[in-house]
């Protein structure tokens, strides 16, 4: 056994109870430095209602009536719901959405999906049988209304212009 004399200092009566000790510590290290890399997950059948922000990558399978913003990827399955406005790095849609959709990198609808609302993302990727209704801005554009640079409009005007100069 060990006892705790004061708020960090432990003394062991055995090797037995140090190399516990031990054991115990360094499982507990690994499994912070393991959490780096997990999936947080609403699994099906859960409805939250609300903001979710999250660091790293999320699933939902469950239903999220609220606003959604990671710095990782997130992933929609069949079963899962969105209404609200989601913010993420990257996304692949299974599921429902009813909202805006902000992706920096790849937003990917896959067959099975429905997306009501606008999008504003880096790359897209649609697969056959996915429902897509609402706007899309891409690509350059976007980089310009995350920096707070330009608006869409004014980036049409840029690309209109040396397209009527080089028609005359």
């Amino acid at each position: 056994m060990f006892l705790i004399r004061n708020i960090g200092e432990l003394r062991f009566s055995n090797k037995k109870a140090l190399s516990l000790y031990t054991l115990i510590h360094s499982t507990m290290a690994k499994n912070i430095q393991d959490d780096a890399h997990v999936v947080n997950q609403i699994k099906s059948g859960t409805y939250i209602e609300g903001a979710i922000k999250a660091s790293g990558d999320i699933r939902i399978d469950g239903t999220l009536k609220g606003t959604l913003q990671t710095e990782g990827k997130l992933v929609i399955g069949t079963s899962g719901r969105i209404d609200g406005d989601i913010s993420c790095q990257s996304a692949e849609i299974h599921g429902v959405v009813n909202g805006k959709v902000t992706v920096n990198e790849l937003l990917s609808l896959k067959g099975s999906s429905k997306l009501l609302g606008d999008i504003v993302i880096g790359r897209l990727a649609i697969e056959p049988g996915a429902q897509f209704s609402g706007s899309c801005v891409m690509g350059n554009a976007v980089k310009g209304l995350y920096n707070g640079q330009e608006s869409t409009k004014e980036r049409r005007s840029e690309i209109r212009q040396p397209a009527e100069q080089a028609i005359s």
